[in-house]
């Protein structure tokens, strides 16, 4: 085995010894397999190095998450738009190569809760939403048994339907779309048009991809623009990024407010069959991990836990291990709770790290 520090987890790594709480009682068992999520959350908890075993061990996986998608995709996506922003001897399709690249990360995995990290670089923001809405898209997509080629056109509408922000005139960095003025507001919604015009006439890109690009931020009741198309009026495909690129901006702070992931939830949920398709909105919920790995929660029974596994039956009630509670019960400190047994355990909110 060998020690590393908390910032040296990548994900995949297997616990080597036990993790203990102050009080003594285990937090993590040895043989754990450790998550990209869970560095801010150890961080949080005063962890400072694991231990973890130091040749490769296979275990099972329950979730796939955004951060490997991201590194083998961020670099590729970055450089093949800035490139083309300046006309730069640029290839545009080398987006091909990013897309087949994320649709061989989810189609292998099919059968687990896509888990996010809500770590991001923000001088990076905009390629890793891109990436991520993608990715998001895509594993949509393939629960709904979408065949491959559409799958792969997919991907490549959502890696570039924000390809149009490079052309608005001012700096988009730290700007909320609902504090901007009228004539600015305006502007920034021009940028489905101008990232439409942008890749209007390479013939490679498929129609479906343009088609996102231009729509996904129409709506099925006709509130969306640039055109105010209603449901009959959208591809499924369009359907589909609309909501993933909305979880992922409001997730991340992304031109609008950010909240919490089941926040974003709630809200996503409220607007299933008025803003969104209620198919679609049905296959994200239950796909997509509402509190992730690692994630701090609060229940209404006055516990502080960590989430530490998935119920993919009802993603809402994971299984949490206890750190606290309202009333100093020693004997529950470092017990396991599965939400799906407890009925009357809720999470009643979650609580951020410190950064």
């Amino acid at each position: 085995m060998k020690r590393i520090s908390i910032d040296e987890i990548v994900g995949g790594e297997i616990l080597a010894k036990d993790l203990y709480l102050t009080n003594g009682t285990v937090l993590m068992s040895e043989g754990s397999v450790l998550r990209p999520g869970y560095v801010e959350r150890l961080r949080y908890l005063r962890f400072e190095y694991v231990y973890i075993v130091d040749t490769p061990t296979a275990s099972s996986v329950d979730c796939i998450t955004e951060k490997v998608i991201q590194e083998n995709c961020r670099d590729t996506l970055r450089s093949t738009i800035e490139k083309y922003s300046y006309r730069v001897d640029a290839d545009l399709e080398d987006i091909v190569n990013v897309a087949n690249n994320i649709m061989e990360e989810v189609l292998t995995q099919e059968e687990v809760l896509y888990n996010i990290s809500r770590v991001r670089d923000k001088s990076e923001s905009a390629y890793l939403h891109s990436i991520n809405v993608s990715a998001l898209a895509v594993y949509i997509g393939a629960r709904m048994h979408m065949p491959e080629r559409r799958l792969k056109n997919m991907a490549m509408g959502a890696l570039l339907h924000d390809i149009g922000l490079i052309y608005v005139p001012f700096d988009l960095n730290g700007i909320l779309l609902e504090e901007c003025d009228e004539a600015m507001q305006k502007e920034i919604r021009k940028h489905v048009i101008y990232g439409y015009s942008a890749v209007e006439k390479e013939e490679w890109l498929p129609i479906t991809a343009k088609d996102i690009i231009v729509n996904h931020h129409e709506r099925i009741d006709g509130s969306g623009y640039p055109f105010k198309l209603t449901a009959d009026k959208l591809s499924l495909e369009s359907k589909i990024v609309a909501i993933c690129d909305e979880f992922d901006s409001q997730v991340y702070g992304n031109l609008v407010k950010r909240r919490k992931v089941h926040e974003t939830m709630d809200y996503l949920i409220s607007q299933a069959n008025v803003k969104f398709d209620f198919k679609v909105t049905q296959i994200f919920i239950s796909s997509v991990a509402v509190y992730p790995l690692g994630t701090i929660v609060k229940t209404n029974e006055g516990e502080t836990g960590i989430v530490i596994r998935q119920n993919h039956s009802l993603p809402t009630r994971p299984v949490i291990r206890i750190l606290s509670n309202d009333n100093n019960n020693e004997e529950v400190i470092g017990k396991e709770k599965d939400l799906l047994v407890n009925h009357t355990t809720f999470i009643v909110d979650t609580i951020e790290a410190e950064k």
